[in-house]
């Protein structure tokens, strides 16, 4: 069975085909645009498996491939230091190299969602792209507002826009804040909008995802956004080893340097996904209001550690609660993380 390496990029993807033995048997380059030629270059291959990095666009591709393979691996890129650091980089070289780890069954593989799963991580990355979005609008209205001395703390509530509309703005000023009070109100809408279709893809979950969502919520400062937000991004749970290896992913592991037999203590690596490591600190700033159980440890560590380190390390804690929960399928229980 021949082994494909596939370096691909936003235009071209360049190919390495291996044969049984590890020799060199063809490279080629395809452009993006020509997937009839791409799909007839594989079927003439006979038996193949290949390997895809698992890039910002692989998804067409791997969707063309996997009828055809015999075998289709994704290729986690930060593990593959060897093409990242090589001084030989080119396009045929790391599909060369990609093909021959493949052969050598030495290719570190990286998670592949589920399409349901892909599906949820979609719906809750553009609801905080919408958030994002809102935010930037409400501050630039909050920095105009600055300029006349009418700036509130309600400003968008019902009473902050009635009192907006009656403060004396310049024409063109008013006209600006108008149009972005519009534009407030679409992205409003969409939010609504989006909020609903995500309630009812939570519905048509298998009970397992209904289980999953009642033990999240069982925390205190765990609401539907961030329970949302930590399944989508986390996946399949099962795939963790340990609650070392989820902070990791999400990370939120501190890194540490060591030389000279002296250990120094760093942030920590800010690996993974953005979006869940700041759900988690914002679901730890609530927890620590609403828990004294989760403000005892937090003031315990902010004596030790500062505000900002001690926060993260609450984040850090409740992550490794909430694997704790969706293993064991049991509830939280204050000061026990999960029911005994």
């Amino acid at each position: 069975m021949k082994s494909v390496g596939i370096d691909l990029h936003k235009k071209t993807i360049t190919l390495c085909v291996l044969d049984h033995e590890g020799a060199s048997v063809t490279t080629r380059t395809f452009a993006c645009t020509a997937p009839e030629k791409i799909t007839a270059f594989f079927k003439a291959l006979g038996p193949f498996q290949a390997v895809i990095e698992a890039t910002a666009s692989y998804q067409w591709l791997w969707e063309l491939l996997e009828p055809l393979a015999q075998r289709l691996v994704l290729a986690h890129p930060g593990k593959l230091r060897i093409i990242a650091q090589s001084t030989r980089k080119s396009d045929k070289f790391d599909a060369r190299v990609l093909a021959e780890f493949l052969c050598l069954d030495m290719i570190p593989e990286a998670y592949r969602p589920t399409p349901r799963q892909r599906a949820h991580r979609a719906l809750v990355r553009q609801r905080q792209f919408l958030m994002k979005q809102r935010t930037q609008l409400r501050n630039k209205v909050r920095r105009l507002l600055s300029d006349y001395n009418a700036d509130r703390r309600d400003l968008f509530a019902p009473r902050g826009l009635e009192s907006l509309a009656s403060i004396p703005l310049n024409p063109t000023d008013r006209l600006i804040v108008n149009q972005l009070l519009d534009q407030l109100q679409f992205l409003e809408g969409q939010r609504q909008a989006l909020q609903q279709q995500l309630r009812v893809f939570a519905q048509g979950g298998s009970p397992r995802e209904a289980q999953d969502r009642r033990l999240l919520r069982s925390l205190p400062g765990v609401g539907e956004v961030t329970c949302e937000v930590v399944l989508a991004e986390l996946g399949d749970v099962q795939r963790f080893r340990s609650a070392k290896q989820v902070v990791a992913y999400a990370g939120l592991a501190p890194g540490r340097r060591e030389s000279a037999g002296k250990t120094r203590d760093l942030g920590i690596t800010k690996a993974g996904s953005g979006l869940l490591r700041w759900v988690l600190v914002e679901a730890s700033w609530q927890a620590v209001r609403r828990s004294r159980h989760w403000s005892g440890i937090y003031e315990r560590l902010k004596r030790r550690r500062g505000t900002r380190r001690a926060i993260v390390a609450v984040a850090r804690r409740l992550l490794e609660v909430m694997m704790a929960l969706l293993r064991s399928g049991r509830p939280y229980r204050e000061g026990f993380g999960a029911a005994a």
